[in-house]
């Protein structure tokens, strides 16, 4: 009944009211007249997004009689605003003045796409970012974003967080801040743990879906994420936030600003500390982080230094929970578990994982002619850390370590021990990113690129041994490298052919030289060296029909290198895993007026050599991913926002897909003949996580001056958790709602005081997001080992933010 009501609001979208009145004008240069192409207006801080043609002209159609507001934005002026009244069609001139600032949308110019670049994508603004950041993870900010997954270990959102879009993960998700990589270069991952609180520090992001716009840093390879840090405040300010909540949850930030001094200079600085005892048993976060922001804000240039860093000490919660104790144990956490010399069972406590990231970016902007901007980033991120286990009964040989002798008897030794490890890794990452747009009349061309190294340490230490005669501490067992380079170069060029049409074409050359020495945790050596030369191109057209509709198509390829585990854990005798590549197709419509707008993208992305588990293993027994020939995710993506009225808004998103394997085999562990594998042929199947059906809604209501009420509703399908597209082995559809109450209060005595509460699942439905499963054949029959990670249910979390 619940995601009936849903999808009916959503089929609301399209059913509109006649338009009455229209506005239509010209925005051109206060000092020279000259008009100004790509000029932004905003009615009413609704939903109305109008860029001016290449001379200056605009048309807004379908308004009612009433007060409106107007705001117009182009880079380089003061923004133009005006209130006024319409009762008949109205005639305008707008002229704008330069602004003194070179306005930071510049940094990230060169990898977001603009209204008019045929890619399926969506923006979020820092005031919704802020409306949504109540303590929980990025991830969870994109929760209502179409086609959009997430998931927590803890269960609680925070700690170890993740989301897919379109069934892809975030290995294969291109993530940058300000156009800076963010991805880990060998796991290809981004671990937020790590960066705790930023949101708190974010100016805006944007979601592309498919293989987007060219980019920096790794593949994307189903989505790409762009987020740019905040802008500085004109007014100096101070705010302190802090927020608590269920399972212990607590939030603390304090952040401040200088403002603009002397309109030019400004710095920024944010402290924050989180901590949550999590939903499943001793998942406890303790997460720390700050970010500190200087710079330059001059006529033609911008000199901005960022240094930001997150320190996290997690207990470890990722083996998830047996599908066998789910319904009675639902928060049941093994990891840590020893027995000790009496046969009870305790749990370490120390079974934590524990890093830190520091980032260090310099940029700098250079407004190089009147349609000429130059934008040139330095970067360099830090990262140490380890987690650490208790293990009981290991082979010390697995360990380098030498049998122990047992005094008085020579011919009787020890050989297998209880012992605490630590697995550890040190590293670093830098390199430069550069961009030059280029915007005049009809043509906006860019060109840009990034040079990128990464050396990583990666070694293993016994710190404790209950038998152990030949080993000190911190006994190192294994240790491995890896030195990645990257190198890209792109050029994009978007050609307004015509008043209506519109052209884009996007090309990349990618350069990879990966270099692992050494050897894994298991003893095997991991040597080798792995080159790869990519292009990517990507093409597309726009139509806009009139200033209300509009549609789009497009083309791009996207190639994939594997992951350092798909090395490392590769069967030595056996083919190297190769590059994946992507075909992407999209096809959109857009429709846009004074109170709604909707979105709908077709697309369907074909995998040459996606590697997926297929339950293999190598020659010690470790699950290996492989290249399967052919497989491909195809879906329909429905968008829309609708003003109901001043104060009503409603939103929803509705994603239908298909994802297949072509011809999959399945191997299964034979148990009773030990070293063999059972082979599966099944055909076609589905791919693992990648639900056919995700659908969200979202109505807000501003009930009494300041005072805003805000529900949120996601629905998701069935979802197998291996890709054999077994119904044995499968996340349950769920309905999940959130409800937000805000109190925003403007006293004479400083600058404001918001009150917050949310209420998390809010009918406190029992579910899971992600899952893992190992298969095997023993005595004549299959059997499973698998882990399930259930969210909380209803959970509280309430907040009051002091901007001083």
């Amino acid at each position: 009944m619940k995601l009936r009501i849903m999808l009916a609001l959503l089929a609301l979208l399209p059913f509109l009211s006649m338009a009455q009145f229209t506005i239509r004008g010209r925005v051109i240069d206060a000092q020279t007249g000259a008009s100004l192409q790509g000029a932004h207006l905003n009615l009413n801080n609704r939903l109305v997004r109008v860029a001016t043609d290449e001379k200056g002209m605009f048309e807004i159609t379908g308004l009612k009689p009433g007060d409106f507001r107007l705001k117009v934005t182009y880079i380089g002026y003061h923004p133009w605003e005006s209130l006024f009244n319409i009762a008949e069609n109205k005639t305008m001139l707008i002229s704008m003045e330069q602004s003194p600032v070179l306005t930071e949308e510049t940094i990230i110019t060169a990898t977001r796409a603009s209204d008019k670049t045929p890619v399926a994508h969506q923006n979020l603004s820092a005031e919704e970012i802020n409306r949504n950041n109540q303590g929980r993870d990025i991830p969870f900010l994109l929760e209502q974003m179409p086609a959009t997954v997430v998931t927590s270990d803890a269960g609680s959102g925070v700690g170890y967080t993740g989301f897919r879009i379109r069934g892809t993960d975030m290995n294969r998700i291109n993530i940058t801040v300000n156009g800076i990589p963010l991805n880990d270069a060998e796991s290809h991952s981004v671990f937020w743990v790590n960066m705790p609180d930023f949101a708190s520090s974010v100016g805006s992001l944007q979601v592309q879906r498919g293989v987007g716009t060219s980019t920096n840093g790794a593949a994307a390879f189903g989505a790409s994420i762009n987020l740019q840090t905040s802008a500085p405040s004109r007014e100096a300010y101070a705010t302190i936030t802090n927020a608590a909540g269920t399972f212990n949850t607590w939030k603390h930030t304090f952040s401040a600003g200088t403002g603009l001094i002397k309109g030019k200079w400004a710095a920024d600085a944010r402290l924050s500390k989180l901590s949550s005892d999590g939903f499943i048993d001793r998942a406890a976060s303790d997460l720390k982080s700050f970010y500190i922001s200087g710079g330059y804000y001059g006529n033609t240039t911008i000199a901005k230094v960022n240094v930001f860093s997150g320190k996290e000490v997690t207990y470890q919660a990722w083996d998830g929970v047996p599908s066998d104790i789910l319904k009675t144990d639902r928060t049941y956490n093994g990891i840590g578990s020893y027995t000790d010399p009496d046969g009870n069972q305790r749990f370490y406590e120390n079974e934590t994982d524990n890093y830190q990231q520091d980032h260090y970016q310099l940029m700098l902007s250079q407004r190089l002619a009147s349609h000429l901007t130059g934008n040139l980033a330095l970067h360099y991120t830090r990262g140490y850390g380890y987690y650490e286990q208790y293990k009981d009964g290991e082979y010390l040989e697995d360990y380098l370590i030498g049998p122990v002798s047992i005094p008085g008897n020579d011919s009787l030794t020890i050989t297998q021990s209880d012992l605490i490890r630590r697995k550890l890794l040190d590293n670093n990452f830098y390199g430069f990113t550069w961009s030059l747009n280029y915007e005049r009349n009809k043509l906006n061309l860019m060109a840009g690129g990034s040079g990128n190294r990464y050396d990583g340490l990666h070694f293993g230490e016994v710190i404790w041994a209950e038998f152990a005669q030949t080993a000190g501490y911190r006994h190192r067992w294994y240790e491995g490298t890896g030195d990645k380079r990257d190198l890209n170069l792109y050029a994009k060029a978007l050609y307004e052919a015509g008043r209506k049409l519109s052209l884009y074409a996007d090309l990349q050359i990618r350069s990879i030289s990966y270099r692992l020495t050494g050897r894994d945790d298991d003893q095997r050596d991991i040597s080798g060296n792995h080159d790869f030369l990519f292009f990517n191109p990507k093409a597309g057209i726009y139509y806009a029909i009139d200033p209300a509709n509009s549609v789009y198509l497009s083309f791009a390829i996207a190639n994939r290198e594997p992951n350092r585990d798909n090395y490392t854990d590769a069967d030595p005798g056996k083919p190297a895993p190769v590059a994946e590549t992507l075909f992407d197709y999209e096809a959109g419509y857009q429709y846009s007026n004074e109170w709604l707008k909707a979105t709908a993208n077709i697309y369907h992305m074909y995998y040459r050599n996606q590697l997926v588990l297929t339950g293999a293993i190598n020659d010690v027994g470790a699950a290996i991913m492989t290249n399967v020939p052919a497989s491909f995710r195809s879906g329909l993506e429905i968008s829309g926002k609708i003003s109901i009225s001043e104060k009503v808004r409603l939103a929803g998103n509705f994603t239908i897909s298909r994802n297949k394997i072509r011809d999959f085999t399945e191997f299964v562990d034979d148990w009773d003949n030990w070293g063999t594998q059972v082979e599966n042929k099944l055909g076609n199947t589905n791919l693992a996580f990648s639900p056919e059906m995700v659908c969200g809604a979202e109505l807000s209501w501003s009930i009494y001056r300041g005072v805003e009420f805000l529900m949120n509703s996601r629905y998701v399908s069935r979802q197998y958790i291996d890709n054999t597209s077994s119904g044995d082995r499968v996340l349950e559809p769920y309905f999940v709602s959130n409800l937000r109450l805000g109190w925003n209060i403007e006293p004479d005595f400083i600058r404001g005081l918001e009150v917050s509460l949310n209420v998390n699942n809010l009918f406190n439905h029992e579910y899971e997001t992600n899952a893992w499963v190992y298969r095997y054949f023993s005595e004549g029959s299959y059997a499973k080992l698998d882990g399930y990670f259930p969210q909380a249910g209803i959970n509280f979390m309430a907040g009051l933010t002091v901007k001083l």
